[in-house]
């Protein structure tokens, strides 16, 4: 299956709508350029007593009191979580944080919850939206581009467990997703550069052409430039939301959206949470399985070495960390998208087409080889 076609009517002086359709949990994404402070951003949501903020120490004191303001004029009381800033807090113990805070005011079945932040707060914000009183309506403020592109999109609620990433967690549509291209000013340039991975992933499983547009591009990208960004979001956001459209709880299509995503998941567990970024786990994870498509037979040994070449130009890491191989495929036996104790991979059947293959642990071995780090 081949994705749409980009839509050639974004400009980056209004934002654009990319449609969710989900039936009744159907939702607008809205991409632009100062909608944190536009009052028509926020409008059409539901009222209710009041909503609670859940974001990081990083994020809020550069948006915090910027969001608080506008939702003040349609809750009465509008409260935060600021919670520690990385992926080791994707945790029980934040998302208890934010449930009890939720309990100490009595918060009601009409309490909005707003995720400000990147992909660890969007995700757990998520969830716990889920599961206070069975489920309570969310919106996600995604301030990453790593979030904008891939995280807060689709309704992948979910904490991580010490023995597996997001393997705690439930399928929740948000209300709206906000992305305001403004808040990727103050991102650090590795966390840029994460976003990057989630981007590239979009061309191989679906769109050589928006491939081509990154490889041209990437450098305008990586320098922020605003029309640039605003394609690559929207474009991201279209491939995605056509694939959620088709398949939102994984159980076929939706799958290849995690193309590099096994190997990632691995070295995320295994170096421990928040020494490598999820989009770097991502970016080397792209090389890895692009090797392990080329030694299926699926496709030539130039797409391996065109994709490393765009993610190091990314400034993603390439070289998968030493680990035991023993210690990788336990990791990653414990993916969501494994069947019967078999690794299930995203492939590349095709370029712009990807799939789920199996692969002999000895072939997996030497991918990992073939791209390791140097022994010391």
């Amino acid at each position: 299956m081949t994705a749409p076609l980009p839509d050639a009517t974004f400009t980056s002086a209004s934002p654009t709508v990319v449609p969710i359709d989900l039936g009744d949990r159907s939702y607008d994404i809205l991409i632009g350029s100062g909608l944190l402070d536009q009052a028509s951003t926020w409008a059409g949501l539901p009222r209710a007593k009041g909503a609670l903020i859940v974001t990081n120490e990083l994020v809020a004191p550069l948006y915090l009191e910027r969001l608080k303001r506008q939702l003040s004029a349609q809750y009465a009381r509008v409260d935060a979580v600021v919670l520690p800033d990385g992926e080791q807090h994707k945790s029980w113990e934040s998302l208890d944080r934010v449930i009890d805070h939720l309990l100490a005011e009595a918060a009601d079945r009409k309490t909005v919850l707003y995720a400000l932040g990147g992909g660890v707060i969007g995700d757990l914000t998520g969830f716990a939206a889920a599961i206070y009183m069975r489920g309570v309506p969310f919106v996600q403020v995604p301030t990453t581009l790593l979030a904008q592109v891939d995280s807060s999109v689709g309704g992948k609620t979910a904490i991580n467990h010490p023995r597996g990433k997001n393997m705690v967690g439930a399928f929740y549509q948000p209300l709206r997703v906000v992305a305001d291209l403004d808040t990727l000013d103050t991102l650090p340039d590795r966390e840029l550069s994460a976003g990057l991975a989630e981007i590239i992933k979009y061309g191989p499983i679906a769109d050589m052409g928006f491939l081509d547009w990154i490889e041209a591009n990437l450098d305008a990208l990586r320098a922020r430039d605003k029309s640039a960004l605003a394609h690559a979001v929207k474009r991201s956001c279209e491939i995605k939301a056509w694939v959620v459209g088709q398949d939102e709880r994984e159980s076929g299509l939706r799958a290849i959206l995690n193309f590099g995503h096994t190997f990632g998941h691995a070295i995320e567990t295994g170096l421990g949470y928040g020494a490598w970024l999820h989009g770097e786990g991502v970016g080397c994870g792209m090389v890895l399985a692009s090797e392990l498509s080329a030694r299926l037979g699926l496709v030539p040994a130039s797409f391996v070495e065109r994709m490393m070449r765009l993610i190091e130009r990314a400034g993603l890491p390439v070289k998968a960390p030493r680990m035991p191989i023993a210690r990788w495929l336990e990791l990653m036996r414990v993916d969501k998208k494994n069947e019967g104790g078999e690794i299930r991979f995203v492939v590349i059947e095709g370029l712009g087409r990807a799939g789920m293959r199996g692969a002999p642990d000895a072939m997996v071995a030497e991918v990992i080889a073939a791209h390791a780090e140097p022994q010391p």
